[in-house]
């Protein structure tokens, strides 16, 4: 079962495609959404949440009383208070729990008096991520939700969602730029470039089969044909493989080191193949 399944989704700007693209979120699942800015992130979860329009394929995604959202460009009225959230949410979802918000508030230091004007970048974040756990959501959509953070908070709010998680029923989309937290907490890892998926990979199978062989060009030559992507360095070159139980057994000595998020990404993107 899936909490989100997506087919073949497009949707065509002037110049941009999200092309064809499909992919799923398992139930119980976490898939960290990787890639450039402008490579079709919140492109994808404005689509998933009937912000903006497809112009072919198919979402299914679970019913919306049961989403959590962050987005990177939420907009909140400046003149309201902390408060006013409180009671618009009361409205907006028959799960509205108070008391979660209030206990989140105090989590983050944020108080009901607070005007969101005087509020920091790094405190509407907090007051968007308690909103979005305080209606007891099945499913998370978060956009760069540590963004802005200190990195203290952005531990907390970790935990937050590996608490979250601990339901079976629970599931998380988040996109961001910080990697090492999607490495922390993520189940999969999907890479979006110019519009397309490009990598869609579990956490187990990265950690098991994907690995960076740094190497002069004599055993270059020898990997190439079973690389991914490579770049040529000034003095070596640094080569993406998925294959490293195959590579340990075929060259005893070579040596492999852990492929991070950022280095797959960017030899994925702009690497030599």
């Amino acid at each position: 079962m899936d909490s989100i399944s997506v087919e073949n989704l497009t949707k065509k700007y002037e110049h941009f495609t999200l092309d064809k693209l499909s992919l799923k979120v398992p139930t119980g699942s976490v898939v960290g959404l990787v890639g450039a800015n402008g490579a079709g992130k919140t492109t994808l979860i404005k689509l998933l949440l009937g912000i903006i329009k497809k112009d072919s394929g198919n979402i299914n995604i679970i019913n919306k009383e049961d989403i959590g959202i962050v987005l990177d460009d939420a907009f909140l009225p400046e003149l309201l208070k902390i408060n006013d959230i409180n009671k618009i949410m009361k409205n907006v979802y028959k799960n509205w729990d108070e008391q979660a918000f209030q206990e989140y508030l105090k989590k983050f230091n944020l108080t009901n008096n607070m005007t969101i004007k005087s509020l920091s970048k790094g405190m509407k974040k907090k007051l968007e991520i308690a909103t979005s756990l305080s209606h007891k959501p099945k499913l998370l959509i978060l956009d760069e939700p540590t963004s802005g953070l200190d990195p203290i908070v952005r531990g907390e709010v970790l935990d937050l969602f590996r608490e979250f998680m601990e339901s079976d029923d629970h599931s998380i989309l988040i996109s961001s730029h910080i990697t090492n937290d999607l490495e922390n907490i993520a189940d999969y890892i999907v890479l979006i470039n110019e519009g397309k998926i490009i990598l869609n990979k579990s956490i187990i199978d990265i950690t098991d089969n994907y690995g960076i062989v740094h190497c002069n060009k004599e055993m270059f030559d020898k990997l190439k044909e079973k690389a991914i992507n490579y770049r040529k360095n000034k003095y070596d070159y640094e080569v993406l493989i998925d294959n490293k139980k195959e590579l340990k057994n075929k060259f005893k000595d070579i040596n492999i080191d852990k492929a991070s998020i950022d280095e797959m990404m960017y030899l994925q993107v702009r690497g030599e193949k």
